[in-house]
């Protein structure tokens, strides 16, 4: 059962990213919608999702947060052809970060922002695909780079059923990275798997 839900905030577009969404996910539905009147940032649209069996919320409640690269969602995919139909949705209106194409870690790969500003790596992943589909991912960046072990530690402290599945760490001659920071780890936690990495 899950029990960690990624929220999504958006300014006044939820209904429509759910929509967007939910029409390029496969086994994808729109859940629940609900509106609340009369709160800090006036009505209030809320939407519970579901893409590829993984609970979304998303809320419309004013241009107080804008997404960043730094959180993203890995989407890992059976097949070439289904990687090529989400970055053909996900990427359309957006803007790229990683064109489509090989990459060390797969043979088809690509990293967008969508239209709404929100972020998706879409991968390839064949034999080596997951139960859990969408996999949360954070990115230590700027003044936070450096910090994902702690992170990772301090995560992996607080939730029960809780593991670091992978530790991969960048090479001294990685540069501008720092050699021994996480190029990407993958944990668990409340038995549902995240990413986590450094990035200079």
């Amino acid at each position: 059962m899950q029990t960690i839900t990624p929220h999504l905030w958006f300014d006044k577009e939820a209904k429509q990213a759910a929509k967007l969404y939910t029409s390029i996910f496969k086994d994808s539905q729109i859940k629940n919608t609900s509106t609340l009147h009369n709160t800090p940032s006036g009505t209030v649209d809320r939407l519970s999702i579901e893409l590829l069996g993984q609970e979304f919320k998303l809320i419309n409640a004013g241009p107080l947060f804008k997404f960043t690269p730094a959180v993203l969602f890995l989407v890992a995919c059976d097949t070439k052809d289904e990687v090529n139909a989400l970055w053909s949705g996900l990427s359309k209106g957006g803007s790229v970060l990683m064109e489509l194409g090989e990459d060390p870690f797969s043979e088809r790969y690509g990293w967008t922002q969508d239209r709404y500003g929100l972020s998706w790596q879409v991968m390839f992943m064949g034999d080596r695909a997951m139960q859990q589909r969408i996999i949360p991912t954070l990115m230590f960046v700027g003044q936070q780079c450096g910090k994902a072990e702690d992170a990772i530690n301090f995560y992996t402290s607080v939730f029960r059923h809780a593991k670091i599945d992978h530790v991969l760490r960048y090479g001294k001659d990685e540069k501008p990275d720092k050699g021994g920071t996480i190029k990407h780890a993958g944990i668990v936690l409340a038995d549902q798997s995240f990413a986590v990495m450094d990035s200079a």
